[in-house]
């Protein structure tokens, strides 16, 4: 069974009231999302923020008494880095650069979907780190917490240098036809152990195919060929 996914306490900061109501049922369709508080003003999105300690915090621009983007930059000025997302009819470029820059992680523009709203929350859950590594995030957690997918080359097993890969899978689309490790290593400059060994990581991951070549001696040659793209 898949552990439930972390709760998130969210605070509302919206002045129409309508609009609030509309947020928090969208929200709270998700049993593990709750709206913990609702501001109407600057002043009072600012005190709840601080009193409440939020998980997250959902975000106008314009209210009665001033700036979301500015009370998002006093926050961020003062320390308080809950994850802040604007919900907001201001489209223009400049709020949206705005508010990036000060720190909002995710930024929608009235009207959204129901949808949209339930991945900014999966976003926030994301992004939360797990506290499993004490007091310092190693590498693999922070490009987990900043939204960073691991590359291709740093998924390569042990053994697989990306630069050599490349040049196998190069002398592999460059051969006329299906060839040998001994052949193609000759071709890269590799021994024949290692040129099977980088070949035989392309059938793995699907780029390439293995033949089998019986002969007098009744023992198969392995052969190899680019796979064909289908279709």
């Amino acid at each position: 069974m898949n552990p439930a996914p972390p709760s998130v306490r969210v605070l509302l900061v919206e002045d129409d009231v309508r609009v609030a109501r509309v947020n928090r049922d969208l929200l709270e369709r998700d049993p593990g999302v709750h709206v913990v508080g609702s501001a109407a003003t600057c002043a009072q999105g600012d005190s709840l923020a601080r009193a409440l300690a939020p998980d997250l915090i959902l975000l106008d621009v314009h209210l009665p008494d001033g700036s979301g983007l500015g009370l998002l930059h006093h926050w961020r000025a003062a320390g308080l880095l809950t994850d802040v997302a604007l919900i907001t009819a201001a489209d223009d470029e400049s709020s949206v650069r705005l508010a990036l820059a000060h720190g909002a992680f995710d930024y929608l523009i009235k009207p959204f979907t129901g949808a949209r709203l339930a991945e900014l929350v999966a976003r926030h859950r994301s992004r939360r780190p797990t506290g499993e590594g004490g007091p310092h995030l190693a590498q693999a957690e922070l490009d987990r917490v900043l939204g960073v997918t691991p590359s291709a080359v740093e998924s390569l097993p042990r053994g697989i240098d990306p630069h050599t890969l490349e040049r196998v899978a190069a002398a592999l689309r460059e051969a006329q036809s299906s060839v040998s490790a001994e052949d193609l290593g000759e071709r890269v400059g590799l021994s024949r152990v290692t040129a099977w060994r980088y070949l035989e990581h392309l059938v793995r991951v699907g780029e390439a195919a293995l033949d089998h070549q019986y002969g007098q001696s009744g023992r198969p040659a392995k052969l190899y060929r680019l796979q064909q793209e289908p279709g």
